[in-house]
Formats: C-alpha cells, sequence, structure tokens
C-alpha cells in the first residue's frame, strides 16, 4: 500500500446523535491488516459487522440488565452504542475477513489480496 493508513483513505461520519466511535488500532503489515476497536460492554449478540461494496461498518451496542423485581428510582447509566465506518483499500480480500471478541476488544484481521503481497522475484542466469 502507498501509505500505512490507506486502509481508511477516508472515514465517514453520519448524523448519529449519541452514538460513540469507539477507539481503534490498525496495524499492517505485509499479510494484510489487523484492527483492533475497544468495545467495552458489547457482547457478541450486540455487535454487527459488515462489509457493504468498499465500506467496513462495525456497530455494537451494550444492553443493560434490569431485574423485573426491581423498581429504578434514581439510574446515572445509559446503554452505549458504537458505530464505525471505514472506506477499505481495494487491495484488501473483503471475504476472507476474521472477527474474533475477547473482554470488549474486537479484532478484525484483513488479508491482502494475493497480487497486492510483496513477493520476491528470482534472477535467473541465461
Amino acid at each position: 500500500m502507498e501509505n500505512k493508513n490507506e486502509l481508511m483513505q477516508r472515514e465517514t461520519s453520519g448524523n448519529e446523535g449519541e452514538v460513540s466511535r469507539p477507539f481503534v488500532d490498525v496495524i499492517e503489515d505485509e499479510n494484510g491488516i489487523t484492527l483492533i476497536a475497544d468495545l467495552p460492554g458489547v457482547t457478541k449478540e450486540n455487535l454487527a459487522i459488515r462489509v457493504d461494496a468498499d465500506m467496513l461498518i462495525i456497530e455494537g451496542a451494550v444492553k443493560l440488565g434490569e431485574a423485573d423485581y426491581l423498581q429504578p428510582v434514581y439510574v446515572e447509566e445509559q446503554a452505549a452504542q458504537y458505530k464505525r465506518t471505514f472506506t477499505l483499500s481495494p487491495e484488501l480480500d473483503t471475504s476472507q475477513i476474521v472477527a474474533s471478541m475477547h473482554d470488549g476488544v474486537l479484532t478484525l484481521t484483513m488479508p491482502k489480496l494475493e497480487q497486492a503481497k510483496p513477493r520476491r522475484i528470482e534472477v535467473n542466469v541465461a
């Protein structure tokens, strides 16, 4: 890739109201991109990751549990919602993205297409 930050040729954001943008780390190596997003409190069931054309969309929600027999008088916590959208480089193989979640940290591994990976060319002596 020409630029280490080419994964996000541009980041998009819309009128999302009270939706937070999760913090992310983006790591590139010769095999592809690893994106690590902090989504505290989000479970696998409340997480949606999708690719739409060249857009990667990550959405998650924190669902607060409440006992049926309790009637809160005053509550200072609110459920968090997260959303982040990225424009993906055409060098990435979006059909091979792998996602894993551990302790509120989402890890996406996005491999490069074979033709985009660096390769060594041997020189033959004629």
